[in-house]
């Protein structure tokens, strides 16, 4: 258990004595503390916001997509692909579900191997508070960090609700993503502050935006959802894609933007199981009388279809229209070349890229390499991962790694 010592008057708070500190009671921190303490370890978790896990509670539409049964270190992005091996190796989905399972917590798998709650995101907050508990590990929330010290001891943290002090400190606050949400770039400054290097950070997992004047010509496309292919370079992804009235979303588009950046362009396939083309061309000899609309649109959703043909500014018959013209509005579903003009930034993103030098940092431990019981983990590192429960699998991953060692 952690030791609680007051010094000086009640404004100053108390000085709390551990093994362990955890900043950061999110995904990551919170299973570094649970790790932790079943070593034997005492441990503080502070944070500055009033309750615990909030990225958790919102996360899956309210269910939490807890993890992906297909995690492998080809679904994270960093700098250095080879550097999640280690953790994810140790801390596996089926472990996390192994967890989950005795605490009777009821799940399912939705699609492409996303589990996610079958009653809410709470149930694995709950889950985690209990094993922190188990393990005595001490909570300390609305606990604002004013400044971290490295002492002969160990750390020294300074709060406005007194001084922590530890041999081991473990930073899981996070990136900039979802700032209402609390995010801030506490843990890049930190790092930057003991002689860390951090990589360039940028939104990722959120929805394109397009320029005023694109935007005005797809704008009767508002609201319509399609399922898509959508490529940038070697890298596709199949899901579902959504128009909006500030430019494209969908789970197809979220994997992309991780890829895209500024002056890219991304190119986007509907329907892409079904062969457009040939589609068209079995339409035409079966009812020559049908326009090239009703035939698309029997595939495709009707405002789309209209929205293609007129595009490719194609009128008449299906009889009367010539093969190439059949073949260009194929094209023009299938090959559709767009240059969105931005994203719509952290305010939306389900992540940040980039982060951490991971080169500054030990893969077996997250320890940092020049300061000695200094440990980063979760999305403040540069490993992103996939959308679907990817990124929860590296917070359990990473944080446990630490706990194992902190």
């Amino acid at each position: 258990m952690e030791k609680k010592t007051p010094v000086g008057s009640g404004k100053k708070g108390l000085h709390h004595k551990s093994d362990v500190i955890v900043i950061g009671a999110g995904a990551a921190g919170m299973m570094a503390a649970i790790r932790a303490g079943k070593r034997g370890r005492s441990v503080a978790v502070i944070d500055h916001a009033k309750a615990p896990g909030e990225k958790i509670r919102i996360s899956g539409g309210g269910r939490c997509n807890f993890t992906n049964i297909h995690a492998e270190p080809k679904n994270f992005l960093s700098a250095n692909p080879h550097f999640c091996k280690s953790a994810l190796a140790r801390f596996t989905p089926a472990d996390f579900i192994a967890m989950v399972d005795r605490h009777g917590i009821a799940w399912h798998e939705k699609t492409l191997g996303q589990l996610f709650c079958d009653d809410s995101a709470k149930d694995i907050i709950r889950m985690l508070l209990d094993e922190m508990r188990a393990v005595g590990a001490g909570l300390h929330l609305g606990t604002e960090v004013s400044g971290v010290e490295r002492r002969e001891a160990g750390f020294h943290v300074s709060t406005g609700r007194g001084f922590y002090e530890a041999s081991s400190l473990i930073v899981a606050t996070g990136g900039k993503s979802i700032p209402k949400m609390g995010a801030t770039g506490f843990a890049y400054r930190l790092a930057e502050q003991f002689g860390l290097a951090v990589l360039e950070t940028r939104p990722g997992l959120v929805p394109l935006t397009l320029d005023p004047g694109l935007l005005a010509s797809i704008a009767p496309l508002a609201g319509i959802s399609a399922p898509a292919e959508i490529r940038h370079g070697r890298t596709a992804f199949r899901e579902a894609l959504l128009f909006t009235h500030r430019g494209l979303s969908g789970p197809a588009i979220l994997q992309i933007s991780s890829y895209w950046r500024e002056g890219d362009e991304i190119v986007v396939a509907v329907e892409p199981d079904i062969d457009i083309s040939a589609h068209l061309k079995t339409a035409k000899q079966l009812n020559g009388r049908q326009s090239a609309q009703t035939a698309l649109g029997e595939i495709l959703p009707k405002r789309l279809a209209q929205f293609l043909v007129e595009r490719e500014k194609i009128a008449g018959n299906m009889a009367d229209l010539p093969d190439k013209a059949l073949q260009r509005l194929a094209a023009g579903a299938q090959n559709w070349i767009i240059k969105p003009s931005g994203s719509e930034g952290y305010r939306t993103a389900e992540v940040t890229l980039g982060g951490i030098d991971t080169a500054a940092l030990d893969s077996r431990s997250m320890e940092t390499k020049t300061v000695p019981g200094l440990y980063f983990v979760g999305e403040c590192v540069d490993v992103t991962g996939w959308l679907g429960g990817y990124n929860f699998q590296w917070a359990w991953a990473s944080g446990f790694a630490a706990g194992e060692c902190a």
